[in-house]
Parts: structure tokens; sequence; C-alpha cells
């Protein structure tokens, strides 16, 4: 599994980019959301990834964030939606928007995203409901020697795990800032079995 890549941007042709990363170059495919906020070519850019394997292709996709990625991997799971609808809902709207939109029911706003009908909008409140987290964390798009804060991957991984949204944040609380994310999970589960 390729989970983040960092390397010099040397390709934008939307939705595709191009990473340099040691020579290889990585064609992934992301959001509008992310493609406006990369920064020129030939700067350093470090984007979460997710691998696609299908019959005929394998592909990658990049996000801006942690939180964004974790979004992608909820969308995916609804029935009828696939990783490039995925990606063009995450296009039409932030992972938080779609968060609130589901969250306050919003069928009008969720399928206004291009590929979602009234009923896939429905299906996706039905299945999404307390899985998907607003967040105010942003993750460093560009590569700098600042900390991340992890807080983002562990809530991620938690929701991945099955918990719900409320007992996810529950669980984080009191888990300091720059812990390792497997130490921040280790953590976190030992507060939900409290």
């Amino acid at each position: 599994m390729i989970s983040r890549l960092t390397g010099k941007l040397i390709e934008k042709t939307p939705p595709q980019i191009v990473i340099d990363v040691g020579g290889v170059g990585y064609e992934v495919d992301v959001s509008m959301q992310t493609f406006y906020s990369l920064p020129p070519l030939n700067e350093t850019v470090q984007l979460y990834t997710q691998l696609v394997v299908r019959e005929d292709a394998h592909l990658l996709f990049g996000f801006a964030s942690a939180a964004e990625r974790a979004t992608f991997r909820q969308l995916v799971k609804v029935s009828g939606i696939g990783a490039k609808t995925a990606l063009g809902i995450l296009s039409a709207m932030s992972a938080d928007e779609l968060a609130q939109a589901v969250a306050e029911e919003d069928i009008k706003r969720l399928s206004s995203a291009p590929g979602i009908g009234k009923k896939t909008a429905e299906r996706m409140v039905l299945e999404l409901r307390g899985k998907l987290v607003a967040q105010t964390v942003t993750d460093g798009l560009f590569a700098t020697s600042q900390e991340a804060d992890e807080t983002a991957d562990i809530l991620s991984t938690l929701l991945a795990l099955g918990y719900n949204e409320r007992e996810a944040k529950a669980a984080v609380k009191g888990i300091p800032k720059g812990t390792d994310v497997g130490e921040g999970v280790r953590l976190a589960l030992k507060n939900l079995l409290k």
C-alpha cells in the first residue's frame, strides 16, 4: 500500500498530476479541492494517497489531508459509488461540507455532486451517517519540517475500525499532540475499553 507521497510536482493536468519521487514519476488522480491547493510546478508537494486495484488498472488517488482520504475511503464503501465517483464528490464539496450534508441529511446538496442521483444520495446518508467527521485540522499540503497533528489519522483509523464518530472523538480526547499514530490508536482503544 502506498500511503503518502512526497516529491517534486512535475505535471498538472486536471484531475491528474505527476509527482517525481526519487526519479520515479507517480501519476496521481486528485480532487479539484486538492488540485487548487497545489504549489507551482517543480515545488515539493506531499499528498496522502489511496491505491485502488482494478482488473484493468492500478490507480493512485491523492489527497491534501488525511481527513479527505478517510472520507474517500468511506465513500467507496457505499454501494454504487466507485473511486472516480467518490473523487467527483470530493471535487464538488470538501470533506467537511460532505460530512455536514450527510449529518443534516441534505439530499439536495448531495445529489448536486456529479454522478449522484436522489437514490444514491439517500443511500449515502443511510450508510455514512455517523462515519464522517468534520475536521478542523488541516494537514500540510507542502512538505515542511513542522510536526503534523496525528489526531486526524488516529480518528480516521478508529472510524475505519467501525467505531462511530461520537465514540472516536471521545476516545482521542486526552491523547497528547504529536503522539505516533500507532501509539495513539492503542491509547484510544484502551480508552474505549474503559
